[in-house]
């Protein structure tokens, strides 16, 4: 039973989400839009403690302006460009770090905080698409040209090897060694079901002449 002169409050201790869009500055006072979710419960074991400094509307007088207040301060510190592209998810981190550790201090956890979309003008948002596209583009431009120089140096290493091979047999091969093979080779015709005549005897260089046909 309640006292007459108590009153009950109901608190919701499960996670609950909440949506905020904003408009923030950079850090160069460019406007930019911002729309993110953040999901969080009361620390049930100390709705005492809340109640008491924030009482029943502790989503409006305390989550929304914590979570606003670091968006804000967060995204003051980077860039149009670097919130837009290529500091997205080092800037989501640091609201998340600083948002939690707000909250935490005043008896809420915040499960999730995620930037569902962050909007520019049109023209800032054109040239940061443009430039990214440029940096892309000269990004392929030098891995193409670095396989090129690759292939070029392999082919140099390839047409030395060749270089170096050849040189090799030319200094092996002597007219006595020439003469071995000329035999070598009039043996195996002689040999051959395909052989008609086989004349030994000395060419220009010293080499055996053969003359035959096929059936």
């Amino acid at each position: 039973m309640i006292a007459p002169w108590n009153k009950m409050y109901r608190y919701n201790v499960r996670e609950q989400p909440r949506e905020e869009t904003m408009d923030v500055l950079d850090k160069n006072g460019l406007s930019v839009n911002v729309d993110v979710t953040v999901r969080f419960n009361p620390v049930y074991n100390r709705i005492g403690d809340l109640h008491e400094v924030f009482g029943t509307e502790f989503v409006n007088t305390l989550v929304v302006p914590e979570v606003r207040s670091s968006v804000r301060q967060v995204m003051g510190r980077y860039t149009a460009e670097e919130i837009y592209s290529t500091k997205r998810n080092e800037v989501e981190s640091s609201i998340i770090e600083e948002t939690a550790i707000i909250l935490k201090a005043n008896n809420i956890d915040m499960r999730a905080l995620l930037i569902r979309s962050i909007n520019l003008p049109a023209e800032i948002k054109g040239a940061i698409e443009n430039k990214l596209t440029r940096e892309q583009e000269a990004l392929s431009m030098t891995y193409i040209n670095e396989r090129e120089r690759l292939e070029a140096d392999r082919k140099v290493i390839e047409a030395k090897g060749i270089a170096d091979y050849n040189r090799i047999v030319s200094a092996s091969l002597t007219t006595n060694i020439l003469k071995l093979r000329g035999i070598e080779a009039t043996n195996k015709l002689a040999e051959s079901a395909n052989a008609k005549v086989v004349v030994i005897g000395s060419g220009k260089d010293g080499l055996p002449l053969i003359l035959g046909g096929n059936n």
